[in-house]
Parts: structure tokens; C-alpha cells; sequence
């Protein structure tokens, strides 16, 4: 596999090798060891899955202490998947990456701690599997708007489906207060 570094500390594209034939094809979804070399060291304790339709967007969610480490991949279809830098002491505060996840590529998408996480789905349908380090705890569950004109990110939808949760979140703003940055 090949790992690439991103532009935000810590961010890291996971590209793996995909084996194909007449048959179909083989990848190999995680190794430990393998992850481990390439400076992914968090521990996973829980498996997830989303699957949602064209237009869905979701986030931007974060957890709170202890956080959660994220490493995200699609099973089929394909999204435009954001990371938010929030960790009050990072020279890149506030900024965001985006990267495309698809079923054909199978690239990964491994967020650490201290960062927000949302998607929006570019295809018909979309299963997202993802592996956290920290098992759910609604207690530290958060999130704050995704379309917040102080991050800015600039989503490749228009009029994105998202959960009443989403739509009242709150500020980017709100949150810099609340984590007195």
C-alpha cells in the first residue's frame, strides 16, 4: 500500500493495492502491522457503517475526550469526505482537507484525533465503513454546522439532505469559545 501524508497534520490517504482478475478482485482492507509502520498507530476498537443516498451530507461530527481516530473507506458508491482541523494548538486550526473515496480506488482516509468529520454522497447510494478508536459514547458526541462560513468548505452539492441534528448544530464560533481558542 501507499500511504500519503495531507496537507493537515496527521491526515493520511491510504492507498491499497488492489488485486484484479476475470473474477473480480481482492484488496486487503487493514493490517495492523502494515498501518502501524506507516504511522497509523491507533488502536480500533469498533466497526461502522453508514450507507445513504445521493445528496446526503453528514457532519461535521466530532467526539470529545477521549476523542476517536477515524479510518474511512467505501464499500460502494462514492462521497467527497472533509476533515476539520480542531485542535485548539495546531498551526492549522479551523482548516479543512477533502478528499473523493470511492469502490473502485478503495482509498482510505485516516483522520486522527482532533478532528471533525463529515461526508456528502456523490453517487446513487453509498455504504461508508469506518473504524474508530473509541467505542460511541452519545455523552461526547458533537458537532458543529457544515455549512459554518468561517470554515468554509466548499461542498460539491447544492442542496444537501442532512439530519435535523446537523441543521441545528452549532457555530464554528461557538465551538472555538468552547474550546477556548
Amino acid at each position: 500500500m501507499i500511504v500519503e501524508d495531507l496537507s493537515l497534520a496527521g491526515l493520511k490517504l491510504v492507498k491499497p493495492r488492489i488485486f484484479k482478475d476475470d473474477r473480480g478482485f481482492f484488496v486487503e482492507t487493514y493490517r495492523e502491522d502494515r498501518y502501524r509502520e506507516a504511522g497509523i498507530d491507533a488502536r480500533f476498537v469498533q466497526d461502522n457503517q453508514s450507507r445513504s443516498r445521493r445528496g446526503t451530507l453528514r457532519g461535521l461530527h466530532f467526539q470529545t475526550a477521549p476523542g476517536q481516530a477515524k479510518l474511512i473507506r467505501v464499500a460502494s458508491g462514492e462521497i467527497f469526505d472533509v476533515a476539520v482541523d480542531i485542535r485548539p494548538d495546531s498551526p492549522t486550526f479551523g482548516r479543512w482537507e477533502a478528499v473523493r473515496l470511492d469502490a473502485q480506488e478503495h482509498h482510505q482516509l485516516y483522520i486522527p484525533v482532533g478532528f471533525a468529520h463529515g461526508f456528502c454522497v456523490m453517487s446513487e447510494v453509498a455504504d461508508v465503513l469506518y473504524k474508530v478508536s473509541s467505542i460511541y459514547d452519545p455523552k461526547t458526541e458533537s458537532a458543529f454546522r457544515w455549512d459554518d462560513a468561517d470554515i468554509a468548505v466548499r461542498w460539491p452539492i447544492e442542496e444537501p439532505i442532512v439530519s435535523r441534528r446537523d441543521a441545528d448544530a452549532m457555530s464554528f464560533a461557538d465551538l472555538r469559545r468552547r474550546l477556548g481558542a
